[in-house]
């Protein structure tokens, strides 16, 4: 034997049956390893689905809460609105109608100019064609039935051609809006 060669180590063969066996062990390991990986995932999965689910179920309540929220406040800003409008609208109303007393008083006076006493009928009629375009009526008061809700009594009087609990006299006019009431007719009532 040369010093050079080595010596040939023996190894020991192994027999299909064994490497057959041992690569059954070694695929049932991997697949083992396998299925537990692919449970292992399936579950992270799953918890990550209902985390999310739950994070969109938060979410759309959310949203539903603050439409909810939203659509009360456009509908209360537009309640808002509409009233502010009617509220100053009557004010205005209720502020003119001095005046629109004081013209009616001064139009049952007696009048020599005719030409005068026509313009102011033709002013007062315009004034009259605004109030029916604000919607502004007058309470029927003279021979009415009493009612409290839109008559201020100031006056009994017995004796009048009138019945009981009507309305005999009217010493101011009564004027709403719609049905609001702006200023109450002051009357006198048959007893």
């Amino acid at each position: 034997m040369n010093e050079n060669e080595k010596p040939v180590q023996e190894t020991e063969e192994e027999t299909p049956e064994e490497l057959e066996e041992e690569l059954t062990e070694e695929l049932d390991e991997a697949e083992s390893d396998d299925e537990d990986d692919a449970v292992s995932e399936y579950n992270d999965a799953a918890s990550e689905y209902a985390a999310l689910e739950e994070q969109l179920s938060e979410a759309n309540d959310k949203y539903l809460r603050l439409y909810a929220e939203y659509d009360n406040y456009r509908k209360r800003t537009a309640k808002e609105k509409t009233e502010t409008y009617s509220n100053a609208t009557s004010k205005c109303i209720e502020e003119l109608l001095p005046f629109i007393d004081s013209f009616e008083r001064s139009l049952d006076t007696e009048c020599a100019d005719e030409h005068f006493r026509k313009g102011m009928d033709m002013i007062f009629k315009q004034l009259q064609d605004f109030l029916t375009k604000m919607n502004v009526i007058e309470v029927k008061a003279l021979g009415a039935e009493f009612d409290p809700n839109v008559h201020n009594a100031i006056q009994q009087q017995a004796d009048t051609d009138y019945a009981a609990n009507h309305v005999c006299a009217v010493f101011q006019k009564g004027y709403m809006i719609g049905d609001k009431l702006i200023r109450p007719a002051m009357v006198a009532v048959a007893v």
